[in-house]
């Protein structure tokens, strides 16, 4: 497969803070998954693919007279531009039962204890969407059941699955450097009945799950519902993260219209997860 290209933004924000903060909040929902800070600023990168349905000039901050924001953009392969933070990362702890950590920390003695090398896929536990949908999975049963984990990222989310039970896994994502990562960290997790699929979920239509995971962004959740209703065995669940508690209702009027029963839900920090289970006409 060719080599991914990617588009980098260099933002130059004032003030720094909390601008940037700002900034990278909404540039992960409209599909940047990598960010730098910079002494004057942020670099953002996006895959060239999913730039096309992106207009980065419309996002909120940059037409608010409360910060001046320049930016300018070019082309660049991809490559791991988190690696510095990855070296350093701390494990983190989620709901006293839970360990995320890297290959080269300390076994913990936490029930779970799930050993990730991000090398720049989203999920190492850090940020808010990804200890929300790990919460859930703790709290809710999955033995025996089929899951499957879309835009996967690290497989943190697989593979915790799997521990808790499930025995049929598949896991997908359109990023090659995803793709790779996942088989990666399967192989560190002893995981066994985890399937990696790189590509978009068209191309698992044909099966049916009894869980769903979609830890993605507003827009594609958005689109996607109605494939992840399709996709769920009577009774089934659907798992959603990756926007603010402004977009509730959104979320919840989309999925009501699939068929689909908001259950549950977890907030932090405005980042919003979800829970619905499929309501059988």
């Amino acid at each position: 497969m060719s080599e991914s290209l990617f588009v980098c933004y260099d933002f130059k924000v004032d003030p720094l803070y909390p601008g940037c903060e700002i900034l990278i909040a909404q540039l992960s929902q409209l599909g940047f998954d990598s960010f730098q800070e910079n002494n004057d600023g942020i670099s953002a990168y996006i895959d060239s693919s999913v730039l096309s349905t992106v207009k980065v000039q419309d996002i909120q901050i940059l037409n608010s007279t409360e910060f001046n924001i320049s930016f300018e953009s070019n082309n660049v392969k991809k490559q791991n531009w988190n690696i510095k933070w990855e070296s350093n990362f701390e494990p983190i702890y989620i709901d006293k039962i839970c360990c995320v950590r890297a290959p080269f920390h300390k076994k913990s003695n936490f029930k779970y204890d799930l050993v990730i090398e991000p090398k720049m896929s989203f999920g190492t536990g850090h940020h808010e969407t990804t200890s929300m949908m790990i919460s859930f999975i703790l709290a809710n049963s999955f033995y025996n059941s089929s899951v499957c984990d879309i835009g996967s990222g690290t497989a943190v989310l697989a593979i915790l699955a799997e521990k808790r039970g499930a025995n049929r896994i598949d896991a997908i994502d359109i990023d090659n450097w995803c793709y790779l990562n996942s088989i990666e960290n399967i192989k560190r997790n002893n995981s066994e009945n985890i399937n990696v699929y790189e590509g978009k979920i068209e191309n698992l239509m044909h099966f049916k799950y009894d869980n769903i995971f979609a830890n993605i962004n507003l827009n594609v959740l958005l689109a996607d519902i109605p494939i992840y209703s399709k996709m769920l065995n009577k009774d089934g669940v659907l798992y959603v993260s990756g926007f603010y508690k402004k977009n509730i209702k959104s979320i919840e009027k989309a999925a009501e219209i699939s068929n689909l029963s908001l259950v549950d839900s977890k907030v932090k920090n405005q980042w919003v997860a979800l829970k619905f289970t499929k309501i059988n006409s």
